[in-house]
């Protein structure tokens, strides 16, 4: 197994990054070379670097995922492709995207853009609070176990 995350914009990648160590677990963080950094991580932890285009880190992350990885976003786009090759797929707010889930949120995000192109204005995401942040590492901690 390993860890998949579309890195860009995800708040929890520390809890990841601790919680695999615990059980060695691969972590790869894919991310746009616009995010580079010399951060150093851990030796489970890898830096896969993608170009700015609006999709390639979610088609590279589906070019290495194997089924049942886990693949941490919040991308439902990239969630629906995920389930379709059997991951786990794990939002940062600590749900988890299914087969029975998946339809409703492609259906509202389709919506919500159809409602934006009208030149509607939506209030953005909320802000990931810290019952968020546990909420994620209960259900990572799950994943990681195996009791999903």
């Amino acid at each position: 197994m390993k860890v998949y995350v579309d890195a860009d914009a995800c708040p929890v990648k520390d809890i990841i990054i601790e919680e695999a160590g615990k059980k060695s677990v691969h972590v790869v963080l894919v991310t746009s070379i616009s995010h580079f950094s010399l951060k150093e991580y851990p030796d489970w932890v890898e830096t896969i670097y993608v170009d700015t285009g609006a999709d390639a880190a979610d088609y590279r992350i589906m070019k290495l995922a194997k089924k049942e990885d886990i693949v941490v976003t919040q991308d439902y786009g990239l969630a629906s492709l995920a389930l379709a090759k059997g991951c786990y797929v794990l939002h940062h707010k600590g749900f988890t995207y299914t087969n029975d889930n998946i339809d409703q949120l492609l259906q509202s995000r389709y919506l919500s853009a159809k409602e934006r192109r009208s030149g509607k204005h939506s209030k953005g995401p909320k802000a990931l609070t810290e019952e968020d942040r546990q909420k994620f590492l209960e259900l990572f901690r799950k994943y990681l176990s195996g009791k999903n």
